[in-house]
């Protein structure tokens, strides 16, 4: 009867040891969880910010387009526009500027994580391709 008990207890204390390791392992997920939510509710407060100030300068005007009563004339008024250039050094200049721009928001730039936020500091990946010349 005694030997029972004893071995009873001896279970109990076995099967809350295995209980306590379970449950050391959880919190360590739900750690993980949280600090991931919060890296992410980081991120998406600076993305909205940039989405933001992105939608507010680049809004489209609303134009009113003429109207055309001659087909020929829409059709002559379409071959009057000039061609756009797509090798324009300005357009380039500024590409980089928007890359600069984003990189001391906090993004990567680089072809490795790109769009990520940055939480370690500088990356070396963005730094060499900013310095390229």
């Amino acid at each position: 009867m005694k030997k029972d008990i004893f071995s009873e207890i001896s279970e109990l204390e076995t099967h809350l040891g295995s209980l306590y390791t379970e449950l050391g392992t959880m919190k360590q997920k739900i750690k993980a969880l949280l600090e991931e939510n919060n890296r992410l509710s980081i991120e998406n407060g600076q993305l909205r910010k940039v989405l933001k100030r992105e939608t507010a300068v680049f809004a489209p005007t609303p134009k009113s387009e003429p109207i055309v009563l001659d087909a020929a004339a829409a059709v002559q008024d379409d071959a009057s526009e000039e061609p756009v250039m797509t090798g324009d050094p300005a357009a380039v200049g500024q590409g980089y500027d928007n890359l600069a721009r984003l990189y001391h928001e906090g993004f990567h730039i680089c072809n490795l994580y790109y769009g990520h936020l940055r939480t370690e500091g500088d990356c070396l990946f963005c730094l060499s391709f900013l310095n390229k010349d």
